[in-house]
């Protein structure tokens, strides 16, 4: 997959650069941050030029984390007052549970999940699904997007030849901080249940 991608850059350019972002961050199987850094590893080549590469890239993320909370916002609202929904035990309360929590922290997520594996998929479908207003999703996330994106392709560009390896080294530090995010996250949301319990029900 990484060999195909970077031979569709090599061979379309920006209009790659933009496409396969636009499908990776809906969640098609595309290696985003190995795209991002060879496209700094070409702009030390010579082979792409520094702003359009940045346009591209940016405006690629920008229009797929769109995509996801459009989708969460319509076919995710749906399907949580559906049937399937009612089996879940999907109510409005905590439908509204979510949206509160987006309205707090949740807006932060949109922003940090780039960095992690897997989620900056699932952040907007869950914004989109919890009805986060247009101009809260926009701001987070396409800043997310322009920090993401001039992030990975600085290490292609600084590192240059050494890329590939900085890259590896990065992705593994990632993957244990979303360990660690992740286990935050679980603390955070057990507490925060467990003190609404208690509001509702202070006998318990």
């Amino acid at each position: 997959m990484e060999s195909t991608v970077l031979q569709w850059v090599a061979t379309y350019g920006y209009v790659a650069i933009f496409s396969l972002l636009v499908f990776g961050i809906v969640g098609l199987p595309v290696p985003d941050e190995t795209l991002l850094t060879a496209c700094g590893f070409l702009i030390y080549q010579g082979h792409l030029q520094p702003i359009p590469t940045v346009l591209s890239a940016v405006m690629g993320s920008c229009c797929g984390i769109t995509c996801s909370y459009l989708i969460g916002k319509t076919l995710g609202w749906k399907f949580l007052h559906s049937h399937f929904g009612r089996i879940l035990h999907i109510t409005d309360a905590r439908i509204r549970l979510v949206h509160d929590w987006f309205d707090r922290i949740g807006h932060w997520a949109l922003m940090i999940g780039y960095f992690i594996p897997g989620v900056r998929h699932f952040t907007a479908l869950v914004a989109g699904t919890s009805k986060l207003e247009w101009p809260s999703f926009a701001l987070f996330a396409y800043s997310g997007a322009i920090i993401w994106v001039s992030t990975f392709v600085f290490i292609g560009f600084h590192f240059g030849p050494q890329w590939a390896a900085i890259l590896a080294l990065v992705e593994h530090n990632l993957k244990i901080a979303s360990v660690i995010l992740g286990a935050i996250v679980v603390v955070y949301v057990g507490y925060f249940l467990w003190k609404r319990k208690k509001t509702v029900n202070p006998r318990s």
